[in-house]
């Protein structure tokens, strides 16, 4: 077999970052992203994209921490190159703060992160409903410029993007070799994963460029994220939520919580709802199968189900499901195997 033909299901942060991997570090292949969206219209599109871990309870945590650290140190690199503006990847500094002290005052990630300490007392009197904060500096992804640039290099390394609706995977047979499942919550209906379920997130992008320093509630639901191109105030989870419109109430209440954490926020001006469902699941799905259908096998490399936290460790994951693919690449490769599969 010479030219191994993958196809990645998915175009949102972690089909495009695995495309992406798997077009530089699979020799001999030709990569198609297949989806019915791309940006901007894509659920990544909405997130926040601040990388601060959300925890899989079903993923093993070094697992999370080494998703987490190949991707920060990833997007590191980008944030220091000449890249940085047109990636949409930025340092921001900030706080996260809590209403009692929490029981974990250093969480697992807080050696990744740069300069995490706890917060001083001088620093806690600007927020006099918290007692207990972490100090950090961290990376800021803005989707809104990033997916775009990974299309980007996805085409240059001579990958297709290719708007089409998968409803059943063997539909990309005998056209693929093997396919790379990123369909977030779409795998509920294509693979069949009453595991994963939406959870609704309303934000609001706003113009406040007098905020540069994050602040985040330690539950995570209320937060301040200053980036590049706008400031982004959250949030909602809404479990089972299908509903993509945004509520006028719930952006009242965002803007009210946001600005008991930052006042200044009550002159901020060009206000955008956003809304996006967060494919949610205990634990992320990142492992390979093979589908039999009769003499048929078709190889799938699953990777899909991160909820809120895709952006965190997007990378590592799709470095993880790209070796993977090498994994079925190789086979495909050793006749032997062939039997196998």
């Amino acid at each position: 077999m010479d030219t191994v033909r993958i196809a990645v299901v998915g175009a949102g942060v972690i089909g495009l970052s695995t495309a992406v991997c798997v077009s530089e570090m699979v020799p001999r292949c030709s990569v198609t992203v297949i989806s019915d969206k791309f940006t901007p219209d894509t659920t990544s599109n909405v997130a926040a994209g601040m990388l601060i871990p959300h925890r899989y309870p079903e993923t093993p945590e070094p697992v999370q921490k080494q998703w987490f650290r190949e991707t920060f140190q990833h997007l590191s690199e980008i944030a220091k190159s000449a890249e940085a503006s047109d990636a949409g990847v930025l340092l921001v500094s900030g706080w996260q703060v809590f209403r009692s002290v929490p029981a974990e005052e250093v969480p697992f990630w807080a050696d990744v992160v740069l300069g995490f300490r706890k917060m001083t007392e001088a620093e806690l009197k600007r927020f006099p409903q918290y007692v207990f904060g972490q100090a950090f500096t961290t990376l800021k992804c803005e989707t809104s410029a990033y997916l775009p640039w990974l299309e980007k290099r996805i085409k240059g390394n001579g990958g297709v993007l290719l708007t089409r609706r998968i409803e059943d995977l063997w539909a990309l047979q005998p056209s693929f070799d093997i396919v790379v499942n990123c369909s977030g919550l779409g795998s509920q209906q294509l693979v069949g994963d009453s595991m994963i379920s939406p959870v609704r997130g309303q934000l609001l992008q706003v113009q406040a460029p007098w905020v540069k320093h994050f602040i985040r509630d330690g539950g995570g639901l209320t937060y301040v994220y200053p980036g590049a191109s706008y400031v982004t105030l959250g949030g909602t989870r809404q479990k089972g939520d299908w509903n993509l419109f945004p509520d006028a109430g719930l952006s009242r209440e965002i803007f009210l919580r946001c600005c008991a954490l930052e006042p200044s926020l009550r002159r901020a001006f060009d206000i955008k709802e956003k809304v996006g469902l967060r494919p949610s699941r205990p634990g992320v799905r990142l492992e390979k199968e093979v589908l039999v259908q009769g003499e048929r096998r078709l190889p799938v490399v699953h990777n899909y189900g991160h909820g809120s936290g895709g952006i965190s460790v997007h990378w590592g994951s799709a470095l993880e499901a790209t070796r993977l693919v090498m994994e079925c690449v190789h086979t495909l490769r050793t006749p032997a195997s062939m039997s196998k599969l």
